[in-house]
C-alpha cells in the first residue's frame, strides 16, 4: 500500500501484536541497482536489523520486469539486513501496468517465472522470498498458470488477493478461488482480501482452506485486528483506545515528516478510520480541510 503502510504505520500496527511479518512499501526497479540510501528511505527498519521497534521482521517489496535489475537489488536489500524478499505482482496501478510492472506481468505467466527464478537464484537458500498476485489481470484464465509459474521459480509463500486486476477493489473477494490455488501449489498460500473483522478471517479460513492471512486496508482501519485473530476476540476496540494511537502516530510524524506533509498523511488515516469509528467521522469533518499543524495539533488532542 504504497503512501499508506509506511514506517510510521507499520511501527504503530505491529507493536498492536499478532504480525508474523510485514513488508515495505514497494520498491519500483527499472534498469539498475539502487544506493543504500534508497533501501533505507522506503524501509527504515534496515537499520533496525531488519525489524520494527517492537521486533516484528520486515521484507522489502520490490516490483519490476527486469529480471537481472531485481535480481541485484534483491541481494542488496537483503544484504543491508532485509528478512528476505517480497515480489509484487498485484500492484493494479494504471500507471505501474503501463511500465509492465505489477498486475501487468499476470498476462504472462512465463514472466512471473523469471522474475522469482531471478531472484531466488541470487539470495541464500534460507533466505525466503515470497510473491503476491491477483486472481489474474481481465479474468482468472491465467490464474493457476501463474500461481504454479511463481511456485517454479522458487518462492517460499505466494499471497494472493482475490480479485482480478480489472476488479480492482470492487466488493466481494473471491475467496473460493482461492481454494482452487490452493489445490494447485504446494507452497503456503496466504490469503488477501475484504479481511475487515474476526468473522471474516474465519469465513476467508474457511472457504479458501488456509489459515493465512494477509491484512492491509483492514489493519489500517482496525488497528488491533491482527492481534483479534490470533485471541479470537470479535469485539472491536473502542474509539479512546483507538485515538490514543492516532495521538501516538500524529507526533512521531510531526518530529520526523516535513510540516507540509504532516496534515495530508494523518487526513490518510483518518479516512479510513472513518468506516469504523463514527467518531473518527467526526474527527474527519473538523480536520479535512485544515493544513496547518498546530491548528491539527489541538484538534487531535480534543478528539
Amino acid at each position: 500500500m504504497e503512501g499508506l503502510a509506511d514506517v510510521y504505520l507499520r511501527r504503530l500496527l505491529t507493536a498492536q501484536g499478532g504480525f508474523d511479518w510485514v513488508v515495505s512499501e514497494f520498491l519500483r526497479v527499472v534498469d539498475r541497482a539502487y544506493p543504500d540510501r534508497v533501501f533505507y528511505n522506503i524501509c527504515p527498519e534496515l537499520q533496525n536489523g531488519g525489524r520494527t521497534d517492537c521486533g516484528t521482521p520486515v521484507r522489502v517489496q520490490l516490483l519490476g520486469s527486469d529480471e537481472d535489475a531485481m535480481a541485484e537489488n534483491a541481494r542488496l536489500a537483503v544484504k543491508l539486513g532485509s528478512y528476505g524478499i517480497d515480489i509484487n505482482f498485484g500492484c493494479p496501478s494504471k500507471t505501474v501496468n503501463r511500465r509492465q510492472g505489477g498486475a501487468a506481468m499476470l498476462k504472462e505467466p512465463d514472466s512471473l517465472y523469471r522474475i522469482v527464478n531471478a531472484v531466488r537464484s541470487a539470495l541464500p537458500e534460507e533466505i525466503a522470498v515470497s510473491a503476491k498476485m491477483r486472481l489474474g489481470y481481465d479474468d482468472v484464465s491465467l490464474m493457476l498458470d501463474n500461481a504454479q509459474a511463481i511456485e517454479a521459480g522458487g518462492a517460499t509463500e505466494m499471497t494472493v488477493h482475490a480479485r482480478t486486476r480489472l476488479q480492482g477493489y470492487a466488493p466481494p473477494a473471491h475467496w473460493d478461488e482461492l481454494a482452487r490455488i490452493r489445490n494447485a501449489i504446494n507452497i503456503p498460500l496466504i490469503a488477501n482480501g475484504d479481511i475487515w473483522t474476526v468473522e471474516d478471517y474465519h469465513a476467508c479460513v474457511a472457504t479458501s482452506g488456509t489459515t493465512d492471512v494477509m491484512l492491509g486496508r483492514g489493519a489500517v482501519r482496525s488497528p488491533d485486528l491482527a492481534s483479534r485473530i490470533r485471541q479470537n476476540q470479535m469485539t472491536e476496540a473502542q474509539w479512546q483506545v483507538v485515538r490514543h494511537l492516532l495521538i501516538d502516530f500524529w507526533h512521531d510524524i510531526r518530529k520526523t515528516l516535513p510540516e507540509k506533509d504532516c496534515a495530508g498523511r494523518l487526513k490518510q488515516w483518518v479516512n479510513h478510520l472513518r468506516k469504523v469509528h463514527p467518531d473518527a467521522e467526526a474527527l474527519w469533518l473538523e480536520i479535512r480541510t485544515e493544513r496547518q499543524c498546530p491548528k491539527l495539533d489541538r484538534l487531535i488532542e480534543a478528539a
